[in-house]
Parts: structure tokens; sequence; C-alpha cells
């Protein structure tokens, strides 16, 4: 160690290395403190955390944490417990000031392993523009905040790839830190995700790789020589035993300490992890998510999403500096080994998640675990350039390569020569400036860092309205602390009533002022028929079509926003007049007139308030004035050109007319605007009935069928139309249960498919 120390002390990139890893150490758990919540912090991860707890303090005894909310017995809770624990025992009251601190500092972990990498791969440099590219990366270094799943992951498999690197270029002699980090990092990947698994398969991939290099290097020169130092010359069979042996060591510990904070684990140590693998493998949960200027379902996206996501969401220089890793890290022979496996830790998942079609929302974090070894590549394809450079121009930078022994100095860079400090410098500068943009945004837009998007897609003012935005509602902490700073005590005492759809996170920061505040659920469309006096909306979940029209957002009663770049990612409103409200009620009553009276004076103050518009539409509909519900219909579908609702009073009122194709037509577009809305199949199969077009009704009920939708109000029409058909009733539900099992069978669902399979062979 003193060696090495010693022959870097003029290494510029040594020291530079040194100062990035310090000052990001200082700098990152400081701006996690200004981080809002993230979604599921108080709904799922921190009540969990707490019944994991208890579950330990009571011997097993509380169970709670077995059967929490959203199948969390499945999820390991390591990050979450660890937060908890240090809580309890410091006796912080600010639960998530630890969770976000020790998100960054595990954020930190990611950057200094993805420069100890760099370093592997091509000396201190190498390893220093990796670090300031991950650091400057605006999507990682929000998450590294307050996503306490994804970033947490992505660290542990970035730093097992580090232990897996040291652990092949140091056998069979490997150092013992190399267990401790290998072994420490397959532990806490597992413990946080059972998708963990995959580090076992890199690990077998980089043995394998190992194995033929070794043979096919003992056949070619038994005593194998490299810069001179002879290197072991242990026959290969006992190799082969020792690395074999030793790696499952490694990964049978690590499994089983991954498991010491998973009670759902420990009850049965390799079922249920595999039970839970299966499960996240096959993710059930379905949400709309904003893509391409359209909301579309998370188990319907399009293949390219994930791939689209990061091209799109990452500086432009880390594609430049994987481009140049494709061009320069594969030349020397020596480097191929490495650069393959690098490759391969980067694109491998994407490629998973694009090949099984996988229910991946919330932009690419579900693939964060893949962007640091990708940045490793870039890191390392932008050093391969500058030493090509100054291979052009003759610099002699007395770099020292030493291929196995990572005690070696790496790269002894001492660039006293004024060309090779003009283009050192020049190199540094250059990589500084193609970051200008995502640098920008950091500082322009914290702590909203991950709420970027590149030239690509011409940032934010190309992006808004086409990509998702605050999914992690973080502003929701500013707009519920300007409400507080800025809502005026009621005149009666009485407290104010704060509407949102984020109860959870909103509620938090209300905590300590539940004398003047309450916090209550409100969905965005339906805010015109609850009470309140404040509301706090991310723009997460509204349609596009709204928020990029300026007529209609910000709405009349719109009193601040939270910007990044100038774009609301979250409204905050004040009601001035609860007209809305009174109109809604009126409605509930039967007392119509005075519901459409309230209604158009609240339409008066906010022609854009949907909840409004829809209770004067239905109020309409009741009177049997269909046409003075058509004016409010055609002035909601201006803003809302999507929405089911507008359209589904739309479909109604050519009903009413006996226009069918104009029904038809309209049914046709909510599908295809929401194909999961079971209404417009259900209403589109009776036209079909009704012109006695028998096939296309069956098609129409049966492709619910294919994505999972069919009700069993639509399940009985389905029946009906099979005994039209000439079907008994036992051949109709034969009919159907075939029908339905034969598409799971398709679709790769084997387990329910037999469910359905049982029941066809029953009735035989």
């Amino acid at each position: 160690m003193k060696k090495f120390f010693k022959e870097n002390l003029k290494n510029f990139w040594f020291w530079l290395f040194i100062a990035i890893a310090v000052s990001s150490a200082i700098i990152m758990p400081i701006m996690s403190l200004d981080a809002g919540n993230s979604g599921d912090e108080d709904t799922f991860q921190i009540p969990q955390a707490e019944n994991v707890i208890n579950w330990f303090k009571t011997d097993g005894a509380d169970t709670t944490c077995m059967n929490f909310k959203s199948n969390m017995q499945y999820y390991g809770s390591s990050f979450d417990v660890i937060a908890a624990f240090i809580s309890h025992t410091f006796h912080i009251d600010e639960i998530h000031t630890v969770r976000h601190i020790c998100n960054a500092v595990l954020g930190w972990v990611a950057i200094l392993t993805v420069g100890l990498i760099g370093y592997l791969c091509g000396g201190f440099r190498a390893g220093c523009f990796a670090m300031i590219l991950l650091f400057f990366s605006p999507r990682f270094l929000g998450h590294s905040f307050n996503n306490p799943k994804d970033l947490p992951f992505a660290t542990a498999v970035i730093a097992t790839i580090f232990g897996i690197m040291l652990f092949f270029k140091q056998f069979p002699k490997v150092k013992w830190y190399t267990y401790i980090i290998l072994t420490l990092s397959i532990a806490f990947a597992i413990s946080v995700r059972i998708g963990g698994l995959i580090l076992f398969g890199f690990f077998g991939l980089l043995g394998l790789m190992a194995l033929i290099k070794r043979y096919f290097e003992q056949r070619k020169a038994p005593n194998i020589k490299t810069n001179g130092k002879q290197q072991n010359d242990m026959p290969f069979g006992k190799y082969f035993s020792k690395m074999v042996l030793t790696a499952l060591a490694i990964c049978i510990i690590g499994y089983f300490a991954g498991l010491l904070l998973w009670p759902y684990a420990l009850q049965s140590p390799v079922k249920h992890p595999i039970e839970a693998f299966k499960l996240m493998s096959s993710f059930s949960t379905s949400l709309r998510q904003l893509f391409e200027g359209s909301l579309q379902w998370s188990d319907m996206l399009p293949w390219y999403y994930t791939p689209k996501y990061i091209l799109t969401t990452i500086p432009i220089a880390v594609i430049a500096g994987v481009v140049l890793f494709f061009i320069f890290c594969w030349r020397k022979k020596e480097d191929r080994f490495w650069a393959f496996f690098v490759f391969f830790t980067f694109f491998f998942p994407v490629f998973w998640i694009v090949f099984t079609r996988a229910n991946v929302y919330g932009g690419w974090r579900h693939a964060m675990f893949a962007y640091p070894p990708m940045v490793v590549a870039a890191g390392w394809g932008i050093d391969e350039l500058v030493k090509w450079i100054e291979k052009k121009l003759k610099i002699n930078n007395e770099e020292s390569i030493v291929n196995n022994d990572v005690d070696d100095s790496r790269a002894n860079m001492h660039i006293g020569s004024t060309k090779g400090i003009i283009v050192n410098i020049a190199a540094l500068a250059v990589l500084l400036a193609t970051l200008i943009g995502p640098i920008r945004h950091i500082i322009a837009n914290h702590p909203y860092e991950y709420v970027y998007f590149n030239a690509f897609v011409g940032g934010m003012d190309g992006a808004y309205g086409q990509y998702e935005m605050d999914y992690y509602y973080h502003s929701t902490r500013e707009a519920s602390e300007w409400v507080i700073a800025n809502a005026p005590q009621k005149a009666d005492g009485s407290k104010t009533i704060v509407a949102t759809w984020h109860s959870s996170s909103v509620g938090y920061f209300f905590r300590n002022d539940t004398a003047r505040f309450t916090p209550r659920f409100c969905r965005w469309h339906e805010k015109g028929n609850s009470d309140w006096d404040y509301a706090i909306f991310t723009v997460t979940g509204m349609q596009p079509e709204q928020i990029t029209n300026a007529a209609a957002f910000p709405p009349p009663d719109c009193v601040h926003t939270i910007d990044v770049d100038g774009k609301p990612i979250c409204i905050i409103l004040k009601r001035e007049s609860k007209t809305d409200l009174l109109g809604s009620q009126y409605k509930a009553k039967g007392n119509i007139d005075s519901a459409i009276i309230c209604l158009k004076q609240a339409l008066a103050i906010n022609p854009y308030n949907e909840a409004a518009i829809n209770n004067l539409i239905e109020c309409y509909f009741m009177t049997g004035k269909q046409d003075s519900a058509k004016l409010y219909i055609d002035h909601e579908l201006t803003f809302l050109p999507k929405d089911n609702s507008a359209n589904y009073y739309l479909l109604h009122y050519y009903l009413s007319k006996g226009d069918v194709e104009q029904a038809k037509k309209t049914c046709k577009f909510m599908i295809e605007c929401n194909p999961k809305f079971t209404g417009a199949y259900s209403i589109l199969s009776d036209i079909y009935l009704r012109t006695n077009d028998i096939n296309n009704a069956k098609k129409t009920l049966t492709h619910l069928i294919d994505i999972d939708q069919l009700d069993n109000q639509c399940m009985q029409k389905l029946i009906n139309i099979y005994k039209a058909e000439g079907f008994d009733d036992r051949g109709a539900y034969r009919k159907m249960y075939k029908t339905i099992y034969e598409s799971l069978e398709k679709r790769g669902k084997k387990k329910e498919a037999e469910v359905y399979k049982d029941l066809y062979q029953q009735l035989k």
C-alpha cells in the first residue's frame, strides 16, 4: 500500500479521484436534506419496517409483517429496517431525514464503486471520468435522495460487480477484503430485492469466461508470465475446483446473509424467496403511464419503453462515452475480457426487460441497476479516446499497466510534460462542457434533479405532456410547506382542509400542525365534489392534453406552482367558492334545478372545472335535455379529448339519439385511448348484438379475456352469445373456460391457465 501511494504522489488523476470521492461524500447527504418523500415511503415502506422490527422484538409473535398490504412480505426491507433502527437507537423523530441521508450515502457508494471499476479497467483517469458522469447524471442523483428500493439495489449490484472483478483479477490469491466486499454486496442486494439472484448469473458468467481463458492460456503456454512476473502454475483441475468451490461458498453465505432481516424468507429460506422471485417476475399491478403523449397501461407499453426512456433521460455525454467504449475498448486483447463483462452487466438487464415485455413503470427506475456499469463503460471509453490522442501526439504519460494484481498501480499518469498537461486538462474541460446541460439542471432545479430530459426530446419543453414528470411525488413537500406558510388561520377557528391524492406524504408534512390543517384524500377529476380549502396535486396522472393547454392549465384557482425549467410539476389550488360542491350535493338529493344554477356559477369562475361539467351533463341527461348536455360534452372534449368520462357521456348522447354508427365509432375511440375500459367493450358488444353482428360482439368480449379484463357482466354476455350459437348451458361454460385457458397459456400464464383448464375438463 505504501508503494501504491508513493507511486501516485505525482498523479494528478489520483488526487482528483480522491477529491471527487470526498467532496461527493459531503455534498450528497447535504443535498438529500431538501428532498421530499417518495410516494411509497409513508404508505408501505416505513410501516413495514416497523412491522419487521416488531416481529424480531416479539420473537415472531407479531406477524403483521407477513400479511401487510400490497404483498409487502415478498420484499426484502433491509434498507427500511436499518433506517428505522438508526432512528430508534438515536431517538431521531425525523425518520425521513434518516432515510434520505442513508439513501444519499448509498448513492455515494455507487459513485465511488463506479470510479473504482473504472480504475480497474483503465486507470484513475477512467475512474474520474466515470465518477463525474454518474454524479452529474440528474436522474441517478435525484434517486439517490429518496428512492429506497431501486437506488440501494443498484448500489448493491455495482458493488458486487466490483467484487466479482476483484475476485477474478486476484484469483487464486484472493485478498480478504474481496471476500468481504463480495459477500456483503450479494447479501445486501438480496435483502433489498430478490432479483439480486441475477448476481449469481454475473458471477457464474465471468467465472466461466475466466476458466475458458485460463484453459487456453495454459495449453498455449503452461508457464504464464505477465509483465515479467511468473503466474501461479496451479494445474487446471485444481484451479477449476478451487474457483468453483470458493465462488459457491461466497454465493451461499451471501444468499443466507441476505435473508437475515427478511422475516418471510427466514420462515422458509428456499421456498419463500423462490415464491417472491416468481411473483416479482410476473408483477401483476398495472398503472397508467404517460409515454409518448398518451396515458398507457404499464403492462401494455411498447417494447422500447425502457431503452427509449434511458436514452432520453441520461446525459448525452454518457451515450457518447458508450459509443467510444465500443470503438476503443475492444482493441487490446487483454481488455476484451473485461469489456465484455462490463457490457453484459448493463446490456443484459435492459435486453431481458424488453424480451420478456416486463411490467415496468416510473421511467427506467426498475432498470437503474444497469446504469452504473453503463457509466463505467462510458468513462472507460472516453479515457481510451484520450489515450489514443496522447499516442497520436506521442505523449508519454508513464502509464504502468499491471494485469492481475490490483494492489499495483493501474495507471500512474505523471502528466509533467506541457503537451500532457494540456491534453489532460482539455479532456477534463471538454467532459465538463458536455455536461453543462445536466449541471445547469441540477443547480436550477434542486431537489427535483430526477425530473430530467436530455436534448434528444428537447429537454423539458419537449418532454412536458409527453412523459411522466414527478412520478414519485417529491414536490408535495415544497407544496405542503408553502400551504403551511401562506394559508391564513380561518376566522371561525376551524381547520383548513387540504385536498390531495397523495394523502400519505402530504399528511406527514402537516403532522405537527394538525390544529390548523387536516389533509383529505381527493382525486384530481373529482375535486369539485369534495370539501376543501386548498388542494395539492402533482401533474402525474393528469391528461396530457389538459396540462399542455395554456387556457385550461394551471386552472384559474391555482395560487402557486412548483416548476422544473418553467414547467409546473405540482400545483396548489385555493378555493374561493364552493358552488361546485353545493351543486353536486343538490344533484345527489334530486334537486336538479338548484344543482344546475350552482354548477353554472362554478363554471363561470372556472370553465375547466371537470367535476362541475360532468355533474351538469348528468343533470341535463336526468331531465331529458340531451342537446343541452351535448354543449358541455363538446366543451369538455376541447381540453380533455381522450377522457373516459367525457367520451362516455358522448357515447350515451349518440345512443339517446339512435346514432348507432357514431356510438360505435366513439366506443372504438374510447378503447383506443384506454384499452382496459371495460364499459366501452360492453356497450360496443351490445351495439353489435342489436345489429345481429354476433361474430363482432363475441370478438369484442373475448378480447377482454386477452387483457385480463373480463368481468362478471361481460362474462355472462359471452355465455349468452355462445348459447345463441347453439351451445347448451354446460357447453357454453366449457367454451368460455377453454377460451380463457388458451388465452392464458398463449400469454405464458400457465399457473392461472391450469385453473380454467381444470374447470373445462370437469364439464366434459
